[in-house]
């Protein structure tokens, strides 16, 4: 399979989503970068889904999800070099859509950051399990109980993680919230929930008995109004007080705030959900499995898989395992089971190379997005067996009354965290059907197979050459030592820049403008032969929204060599601070033969500039 180039990935990416200017804020999970776009009317979507690396596109709960795969860190880490947005979320009550989506889309911003923590120190939990129960480890001696302490402990100070990442969504201070969330943990307080009531008052109020391990809720409602109360007293407090004075009155009025009021109050919300659920669950298991098992994957394509993890962490609070753990297992093995039979019936070249690692990931991993997006979905067959599968399977497991004891994402690998809880065997068995149902509809019955495309990066014969003239009149400059750290990387390909002299910009070639911005500052020009050139005038120019350019074309009109494209006032662009210099790249430089710019120290528009060879 041909590695992808992360870095030109992340500034083809910037590009079109409409720019540093467009995006409020940006964070990626297992699988996903996730973009809050400021208007995603400006996004070429069906331009990103056409980029290598990038699977699928999914604009929900808010945000605009860009799906790569196991490799997004890497894009995110690129992402971060070249712009200057914040990870994690806006101001609170600024979320788009409706409060589901927010609430999910919240979920998401706090647990990602140290999900893969939670998934591994589960995955250490359930080993050490594994070690005591076949007597490789002592289960009464030290060694046992200091290892059990290392895959323990991040369910057991949950609060403290959930403070960190909660203060980053709801803008407060962290360490003041670390501070509450210690508060809630302190020895002498959850040394009260062994007694049978309360041992004492806060100024005459009896304080509710609650354990706080492990706990969710509490700490998010508390980081949220601490968020509010912060802001409050900051725009308040004269500046020589406010720096001690603000985490003094938080720490001081929410620590009891929160364990008099919030926290048995929404420690009882969170335990009625979780024992609704519970409630059907000793219904009906095998049904309440099968519509788990069944919906999983539908779930995870909206994203909305996260609302269930609450609840998760609540039960593993209260009872050392949750339920619905026990009906996804089989969903997440029967799609990747789906897409394995795809590799093996499809004679679709570019199928099989998404669908080999992804179906690694999805076993191994439990990631699913990759084929689901990739394989199974776009084939839509697939996609059914593989939730029929998991309906199936997740009904069978959950008949068994199976659960896991820690919290991971569900695969191969963290198989042993089913040990403790139900019937093992019943969980084997589901997961086993699923994968076999999954697996053999898909072999059996088919799907409407994608043939396979040629590769013609352009439409010219091999050895011909297109001249791609100068767009103004200026000072030539080498790409490299322009001043925009994408284009000077020839991330967005080879080129070189201008420091024009005038205001008119004209076309460098005749083709098809398949890109235009509004702002009048870019546009992308895709000639007959398929060789494909950017002009963008002046850097940082987005952030003018318009002023000082003014456009004489649209996107889809065909434009001649020479044409008028814009005419800029360069003083103005100046005057506001901002850098002239006109680059001309071509994006598809890797798709053609030579792209060799000119060495001139000047050109007037019209002028040789780059010679494309195809």
């Amino acid at each position: 399979m041909a590695s992808v180039d992360y870095r030109q990935l992340a500034g083809q990416i910037l590009d079109k989503v409409g720019g540093e200017a467009n995006i409020a804020s940006m964070t990626h999970c297992a699988t996903r970068l996730r973009l809050k776009l400021k208007d995603e009317k400006v996004a070429d979507k069906a331009g990103i889904e056409r980029l290598p690396g990038v699977i699928t596109v999914m604009p929900a709960g808010g945000q605009y999800q860009i799906v790569i795969g196991n490799n997004v860190p890497i894009l995110y880490e690129e992402m971060t070099k070249i712009t200057k947005v914040s990870e994690g979320g806006e101001a609170p009550g600024k979320s788009q859509g409706n409060i589901f989506n927010g609430f999910v889309e919240m979920i998401s911003a706090i647990f990602n950051p140290f999900l893969w923590t939670l998934a591994g120190a589960a995955l250490v939990k359930a080993f050490v399990g594994l070690a005591g129960q076949f007597k490789w480890i002592d289960p009464a001696g030290n060694t046992y109980a200091v290892l059990n302490a290392a895959g323990d402990a991040v369910l057991k100070f949950l609060p403290v993680l959930l403070a960190m990442t909660a203060a980053k969504r709801f803008r407060a201070n962290p360490y003041t919230s670390v501070v509450i969330a210690g508060g809630l943990m302190y020895l002498e307080l959850t040394a009260w929930t062994g007694l049978k009531s309360s041992p004492t008052d806060f100024f005459g109020i009896p304080i509710p008995v609650v354990s706080y391990v492990g706990s969710v809720i509490p700490i998010i409602v508390a980081v949220w109004l601490q968020g509010y109360i912060e802001r409050f007293l900051n725009k308040r407090l004269p500046s020589v007080i406010r720096n001690f004075t603000t985490p003094f009155i938080v720490v001081l009025v929410m620590v009891p705030l929160v364990i008099l009021t919030i926290g048995p109050v929404t420690t009882w919300v969170g335990k009625a959900i979780s024992g609704g659920i519970m409630a059907v669950w000793q219904m009906a298991p095998w049904l309440a499995g099968a519509l788990v098992g069944g919906f999983w994957q539908v779930f995870v394509i909206f994203g909305i898989h996260w609302s269930f993890v609450p609840v998760m962490m609540i039960d593993l609070a209260d009872h050392g395992y949750s339920l619905i753990t026990g009906a996804i297992l089989a969903p997440v093995m029967a799609q990747a089971a789906a897409a394995l039979a795809v590799f093996f019936r499809t004679k679709n070249l570019k199928l099989k190379e998404v669908a080999a690692p992804g179906v690694v990931s999805g076993f191994l991993a439990g990631i699913t997005e990759p084929i689901i997006y990739g394989v199974t979905l776009p084939l839509k067959k697939p996609f059914i067996f593989g939730c029929i599968g998991g309906a199936v399977g997740g009904g069978i497991a959950a008949a068994g009354g199976s659960a896991m004891s820690g919290f991971a994402i569900p695969s191969v690998l963290s198989i042993p965290l089913y040990l403790n809880q139900g019937s093992f065997a019943m969980q084997l068995i589901g997961t086993g059907v699923g994968c076999l149902l999954a697996f053999g509809l898909t072999l059996t019955l088919g799907f409407k197979d994608v043939p396979n495309e040629v590769d013609t990066p352009v439409a010219a014969a091999a050895g011909t050459t297109l001249t791609v003239a100068a767009p103004v009149n200026g000072r030539v400059v080498e790409l490299s030592k322009v001043e925009d750290k994408v284009f000077a990387s020839a991330a967005m390909g080879n080129g070189l820049g201008i420091v024009p002299s005038d205001g008119s910009i004209y076309a460098p070639i005749s083709g098809t403008l398949v890109a235009t911005m509004a702002t009048g500052h870019a546009f992308g020009i895709k000639s007959d032969e398929g060789v494909e050139v950017l002009v963008h005038v002046g850097i940082d120019t987005l952030q003018l929204e318009g002023k000082g350019f003014t456009s004489h074309v649209e996107k889809g009109q065909r434009v001649n060599q020479g044409d008028l494209l814009v005419v800029v006032d360069l003083e103005a662009i100046k005057a506001a601070g901002y850098d002239t210099t006109t680059i001309v790249v071509v994006t598809n430089t890797a798709k053609l033969a030579g792209v060799a710019p000119s060495t001139t120290a000047s050109v007037k528009h019209g002028d040789p500039a780059i010679l494309v060879t195809i």
